[in-house]
């Protein structure tokens, strides 16, 4: 049987050879020079060089804003969200910064397959009839590729930071602004590019980890739907279809059929999942839309179809008086766009305007420069205090629990890991900074399961200089009752204790360690390993156990 030396990248190399015998084939089959005159035709040196600066750019900032060049899988992100208006910074940079390598990935391959087909249908060259190259600096190809599709790359980003409702951060707005607007010329090509950013994405998937072990276990996580930041994606493909709409009237084109816009718009929404609207509850609980999602993103297929393919004939002609409406039919569809995009703006101009209060957090907290850290449960949000609005049912004032980042004058209030992360994980460590800048806060908890009852425990915030006890539970009381007596697990500074209650009187003192009993009133509490047993009169029961993380 044939074996290769431990070090060949056996499945990595199998990929790569599948990769270049399918292109090697190809090209014997079809013709590429064609396809590179194509390109050369529309590209400075055949090549989309906006697109190049513009993923250069975008991993810049990750890697030397964000400090991915020294922590790949932990870059800082509180900071670099677009918070408020009040804080310039988090706003210039959250549409060029990510939340982790996973995040950035996805966004780089979006803006390589599609950013590529945008600046195609824009082209380097002039094309309008009788100009020329370089006969203007707006006709100049080296401006247009290395100057202003960035720029505008740049100024959509912005915009999306600016005009977004909450605390976004990623490129992706800017990725469906590039789908937006290539859809509108070339909807089937653009779904056809689209699709290929899958199978890129599966290439560096399978390069990264050509093999994935995996087992059933316990996981903590939210909904995926609740991770997407919608009206951004919604905003940005708004964007990109006003801009593709705008420019292919000037020039005059041909549209195409209604029929294939639809489909294009419809399918491309589909596959990134615009049709999820969700609601935010609080304490962990979200809310699907699934029914109202789909037929939204079906009448913006609709809306978008229409405005495609309309004409240049004004609305309606009265035979005696000339033009009745002066706008075109394609004008009607243009100005419902504008306004929908408009109604998704509104919202965020007022949300963007509030700030951080700059109210004492609860409890006790650690200070990191402008950062303040605690923990707290069951306490109003404070970005969504400010709003008390209520739609269908639902309010935009919630109540949050977990670890809570404030800074007053980065206007940031935030649960940087929520209640239920932490009692999974047991430990988890929140990255604060600015520009030039990083530092840590490490969240840690403990506890005891208590029989038949809750969880005793405690959390502590550690950073390098101290230890601060945030929170602590109540007594929790064991559900068994020993002897005519209740026993409790009260937590304290300095570790846990055990109260025996009869009759309203109290007797109370420390755990016991490995290999050591206590009697209080007259039951022996012992400890065998990370449980908790107590003994009385030939009987004995839990009362209690280490609590555990994964």
């Amino acid at each position: 049987m044939l074996s290769l030396p431990g070090w060949i990248p056996f499945h990595r190399l199998a990929l790569i050879v599948a990769l270049v015998v399918a292109l090697a084939a190809l090209t014997l089959v079809d013709k590429p020079g064609r396809i590179t005159r194509q390109l050369r035709r529309r590209f400075l040196f055949g090549l989309p060089w906006g697109t190049l600066v513009s993923v250069a750019g975008v991993l810049g900032v990750y890697l030397f804003v964000q400090g991915g060049y020294s922590s790949w899988y932990r870059p800082l992100v509180v900071p670099f969200r677009a918070w408020s208006y009040l804080y310039p910074t988090g706003m210039a940079f959250a549409a060029f910064s990510h939340s982790g390598a996973g995040h950035l990935t996805g966004n780089l391959v979006g803006t390589l397959t599609l950013a590529p087909l945008a600046e195609y249908i824009w082209s380097h060259y002039p094309t309008r009839r009788g100009s020329t190259s370089f006969g203007s600096w707006r006709e100049n190809p080296y401006v247009r590729a290395f100057v202003v599709f960035p720029l505008v790359v740049f100024v959509v980003g912005l915009l999306g930071s600016v005009f977004a409702l909450g605390p976004v951060i990623g490129f992706s707005g800017v990725v469906f602004a590039f789908a937006g607007f290539a859809l509108v010329t070339r909807p089937l090509t653009t779904i056809l590019v689209f699709f290929s950013g899958r199978v890129l994405r599966l290439f560096y998937d399978a390069m990264i980890s050509p093999e994935l072990t995996a087992s059933a276990g316990p996981v903590f996580s939210s909904p995926w739907w609740a991770e997407i930041a919608l009206q951004g994606h919604a905003l940005g493909l708004l964007t990109g279809l006003l801009l593709g709409i705008g420019l292919m009237r000037s020039r005059n084109e041909t549209p195409p059929s209604g029929l294939r816009s639809f489909a294009g718009v419809l399918l491309f929404a589909v596959g990134e999942s615009m049709w999820a609207v969700y609601w935010f509850r609080g304490s962990g609980t979200y809310v699907l839309f699934r029914a109202v999602g789909f037929a939204l993103i079906v009448v913006l297929a609709l809306i978008v179809a229409l405005t495609v393919a309309s004409s240049y004939r004004p609305l309606k002609r009265d035979a005696t008086e000339g033009t009745l409406f002066s706008a075109g039919r394609w004008q009607v569809g243009f100005t419902v766009l504008i306004l929908v995009s408009a109604s998704l703006v509104g919202p965020s101009v007022p949300y963007n305007l509030y700030t951080a209060s700059g109210e004492d957090l609860p409890g006790e907290s650690v200070t990191v420069r402008d950062y303040e850290v605690t923990y707290a449960e069951n306490v109003p949000n404070g970005l969504t205090a400010a709003f008390d609005l209520e739609l269908f049912g639902e309010s935009t004032t919630t109540n949050t629990s977990g670890v809570i980042v404030q800074s007053e004058r980065r206007g940031i209030w935030t649960t940087a890991v929520s209640a239920g992360q932490l009692a999974f994980s047991g430990h988890s460590t929140v990255r604060l900074g600015g520009v030039g800048w990083r530092d840590e806060v490490t969240a840690v908890r403990d506890g005891y399961v208590v029989s038949g009852g809750s969880t005793a425990y405690r959390v502590f915030l550690v950073t390098d200089n101290e230890t601060v006890l945030a929170h602590t539970t109540g007594p929790v009381r064991s559900e068994p009752i020993v002897g005519g007596r209740n026993v409790s697990i009260v937590p304290t500074e300095t570790g846990y204790d055990i109260a025996v209650n009869r009759d309203n009187q109290t007797v109370r003192g420390p755990l016991p360690t490995e290999n050591v009993s206590v009697v209080y009133d007259q039951i022996r509490f012992v400890r065998d390993e990370s449980k908790i047993f107590a003994e009385f009169g030939g009987t004995r029961v839990r009362v209690a156990r280490e609590e555990t993380y994964n």
